[in-house]
């Protein structure tokens, strides 16, 4: 049964950065698409960013060119490099896991990842 938990979030003045990580225990994560969501309240969580264990990548159009999706397999850990970050990038974020390769259109289809962890919160202000 994997489990993931999240750490690195923070409060923080627009323009600054944050990495968040994301430890793996119970699995082996090279068998897993990763990805990162968020969620605002009120809102549905939303795609930030995946990974395939091909180390493919995809991210929203809104973070691109300011957050970066990493995978460190022999450590089992996920990471995410937020820079430049604006007060809309304010939410809880979510390490999130599914087996084999990220499918098409993952970034989009939360619910298809079937492991989760608690979530980290990142604000901007």
């Amino acid at each position: 049964h994997v489990q993931l938990v999240e750490s690195g979030g923070d409060s923080v003045q627009a323009g600054g950065s944050l990495t968040l990580s994301c430890q793996v225990t119970r699995a082996n994560i090279r068998n897993y698409c990763m990805g990162w969501f968020r969620k605002i309240p009120g809102n549905d969580r939303e795609g930030a960013a995946t990974i395939d264990n091909g180390e493919g990548t995809k991210y929203r159009d809104s973070v691109k060119g300011r957050f970066t999706i990493s995978r460190d397999d022999a450590k089992k850990f996920l990471y995410l490099q937020m820079d430049n970050l604006a007060p809309d990038d304010t939410a809880m974020y979510y390490c999130a896991a599914v087996g084999g390769g990220c499918t098409d259109g993952y970034l989009a289809k939360w619910p298809a990842f079937g492991y989760w962890g608690q979530g980290t919160q990142v604000t901007v202000s």
